[in-house]
């Protein structure tokens, strides 16, 4: 029996400009490795939502249906796929989180081996990204409900990123990925008897990906960092923004918010300040982090725990010493 997986996204359905990755891989994860592919995405673009998930809003979504050049029919209701679509896929007015939840436990129960998010436009290297990235909170999603996942990302180097590069990127990606799963690393604190609750892949679109032997991988530790501001006051006046996609666009595109009449002055707009996360100095990237890697030109794979960091237990004492004995 093939392998059977759930592929998701925090960019949505096929799109050239905020989507392009996704279908190619879908291609090389069916047509090269041959497993059976379930697809559940975000009706549309979710960068930088995390793992959030929609609790009052009730879920809608749709059957769509692919062709090679990724548009396609959208319906209400099932149907039998035509010539030329490749597959039918589900389309969640969702974050995320929500449809890898939906997808494990309401559309294919039991039936999903392991969880793939992504590819994501752009990185999601160090912690300030990571704590961000729907792509990895779709990953964290899934592993909370025990199942493997794995987090794929594209960083974007050149801009704009020539075409020439995505095909070599979804070969190594699905190669990595079939890696990992038929080699899954033990964790002893894992929720899963002791293994890897979920990994985060960082592959670099840079030219390397063209030559024989392609790009060094490496095990990696996640680079804590952290930035400043991320939004910016728009009440007097219009300012452009960042494309809807991240920083790490492809080519981010400007769209000009405009001030509305008696708005107020507390308006504020997604517009980033990320030129330290994006393009750091070596000196300030710890050898051996995902930041130092993929600044090298390397693909960074990090293994994960679906849990917020703590310092080792060891540091904390014995139960009595853990007990507060001050009065407040």
């Amino acid at each position: 029996m093939p392998l059977t997986v759930l592929l998701t996204n925090d960019d949505g359905p096929p799109d050239s400009a905020e989507s392009p990755y996704v279908l190619g891989l879908y291609r090389y994860l069916t047509s090269v490795l041959g497993w059976n592919v379930k697809v559940v995405l975000p009706s549309s673009q979710k960068s930088w939502i995390g793992k959030a998930y929609h609790i009052k809003e009730v879920t809608k979504g749709s059957y769509f249906y692919p062709n090679i050049d990724g548009r396609g029919d959208r319906t209400q209701h099932s149907r039998p796929i035509r010539d030329g679509e490749i597959g039918e896929w589900i389309l969640l007015d969702a974050t995320p989180a929500t449809c890898a939840n939906v997808a494990l436990h309401n559309i294919f129960p039991g039936q999903i081996d392991m969880v793939i998010s992504g590819p994501n436009l752009g990185r999601n290297t160090s912690a300030a990204f990571a704590l961000s990235s729907g792509t990895i909170g779709a990953a964290l999603s899934a592993s909370l409900s025990k199942v493997p996942a794995i987090a794929l990302s594209y960083g974007t180097v050149l801009h704009p990123t020539p075409p020439a590069l995505f095909e070599p990127a979804h070969d190594l990606g699905s190669r990595i990925i079939k890696h990992l799963w038929e080699n899954w690393g033990e964790d002893s604190g894992g929720l899963r008897s002791g293994q890897v609750d979920l990994y985060s892949v960082n592959i670099p679109l840079i030219e390397g990906l063209l030559a024989d032997e392609s790009l060094t991988i490496c095990w990696t530790t996640m680079w804590r960092n952290s930035y400043g501001r991320l939004f910016k006051n728009i009440s007097a006046a219009s300012i452009a923004s960042i494309d809807a996609a991240g920083p790490d666009s492809l080519s981010p595109t400007q769209d000009t918010a405009q001030m509305e009449e008696n708005q107020g002055d507390l308006v504020f707009k997604f517009a980033p300040e990320m030129k330290g996360l994006i393009t750091p100095s070596l000196s300030s990237l710890p050898e051996g982090s995902d930041g130092w890697a993929i600044h090298k030109g390397w693909v960074s794979v990090t293994p994960l725990r679906a849990s917020f960091g703590e310092p080792p237990v060891d540091n904390m004492g014995d139960i009595e010493e853990r007990v507060w004995k001050m009065r407040l």
